[in-house]
């Protein structure tokens, strides 16, 4: 219990300076801070138990009610994952919703706990394990763990999807690195079943043993997260919320039974493409959109995306890689330019990431950028 003690007294800490940071961050994604900020400050209450058990001796309605804020964890974290995801998130009365599952817990509590005198709390948690509201706040909590997870992951994968469709920045391994993260957060939710499973079990012990090892747990969830963030202080290219996938697109074209594009528009307007990205070199902009080509060359957005994502087969991204590839390869080709560094030319092309440089150029020529230049 001692080591618990000093290992919640840490994770304490270094929660709080994570949200001190995030707080006080200078960046434009103030709300997306501000609710991970609000996330950790949850995660810190839901481990100071033990902290919370050397001020307050008996079973108290505080402490329930404290123990109940684990109920607005995952609901905040999918708040967060929202925001980051997409850039005209703004907090809506309708997000009180999420707050239906830790107001449930905390009626099922009224009866037998809250509205009872102190004996009687005493006997509550002394007989927990036979507690039915225990048990039923425990599978709604997993329920809700489990709903909400679903619901980030298929989250993430549209996200991404929009981003591919409409971006042509190097900030996807953003979303890279959140789904990481999110998975991260199933395995120490996992963990978590497991500790409650041994809870209600005839080997109780145990399931302090994991808590243990859970809250250690956290501490390096918590630590990965603030070295991310103090080495990527930007970490998040948001998107716009009101863009469409193109499969939904061409649905809806195909629904109102108009073509997306005529055989002879489409030719007009891929040859007006090629030439722009030829002659105008748009793609060395590390952060070109669909929309800044789509204004170059009056093409409307949505014609636009339907012609590169579904016509051409290519995500705006991997078109307009392809493009800064080349015009890479070009550079690596010359003669005259056998000192300049790779880092120097992935700048140059319109990447601003040495990992996606490297990842792009082998997706399109099979070698590395060093490997290509070695082989000439």
């Amino acid at each position: 219990m001692n080591v618990l003690f000093i290992i919640t007294i840490i994770s304490l800490f270094i929660s709080l300076f994570l949200v001190f940071f995030l707080l006080t961050a200078k960046t434009k994604h103030k709300l997306s801070n501000a609710l991970f900020a609000v996330f950790l400050i949850i995660i810190a209450i839901d481990i100071s138990e033990p902290l919370f058990n050397k001020v307050v001796y008996f079973p108290s309605n505080l402490g329930m009610f404290r123990s109940t804020f684990a109920f607005l964890q995952i609901p905040v974290f999918y708040l967060y994952v929202l925001s980051v995801c997409y850039s005209d998130f703004k907090l809506k009365p309708q997000y009180l919703f999420h707050l239906i599952p830790f107001l449930i817990a905390n009626i099922v509590l009224l009866p037998n706990f809250y509205l009872v005198d102190a004996a009687s709390k005493i006997d509550f948690i002394e007989t927990r394990q036979n507690r039915i509201e225990l048990k039923f706040n425990h599978i709604v909590i997993h329920l809700q763990i489990i709903i909400y997870m679903i619901a980030i992951f298929l989250l993430l994968r549209k996200s991404k999807k929009l981003y591919l469709e409409n971006y042509a920045g190097t900030h996807i391994s953003s979303y890279h690195w959140l789904f990481q993260f999110t998975v991260v957060l199933c395995v120490l939710y996992l963990i978590a079943l497991l500790k409650n499973i041994f809870k209600f079990s005839d080997y109780p012990s145990v399931s302090e043993g994991i808590k243990l090892g859970l809250v250690l747990f956290q501490v390096l969830m918590v630590c990965w997260y603030l070295f991310k963030a103090l080495n990527n202080p930007d970490l998040f290219r948001n998107i716009d919320s009101n863009l469409k996938l193109v499969v939904d697109i061409v649905s809806e074209e195909k629904n109102n039974e108009q073509p997306v594009l005529t055989e002879e528009k489409y030719n007009e307007d891929i040859l007006k493409l090629k030439k722009y990205m030829a002659e105008e070199k748009p793609f060395l902009d590390p952060s070109l959109t669909i929309q800044d080509v789509s204004n170059s060359i009056e093409i409307p957005t949505r014609e636009l995306s339907v012609l590169i994502n579904h016509q051409l087969g290519q995500h705006f991204y991997d078109f307009i890689n392809s493009y800064r590839i080349h015009y890479a390869m070009n550079i690596l080709k010359d003669e005259t330019k056998t000192k300049v560094t790779i880092l120097e030319i992935l700048y140059e092309v319109g990447f601003n990431s040495k990992s996606s440089f490297h990842t792009a150029f082998k997706k399109h020529t099979g070698n590395t950028p060093t490997a290509f230049r070695k082989g000439l």
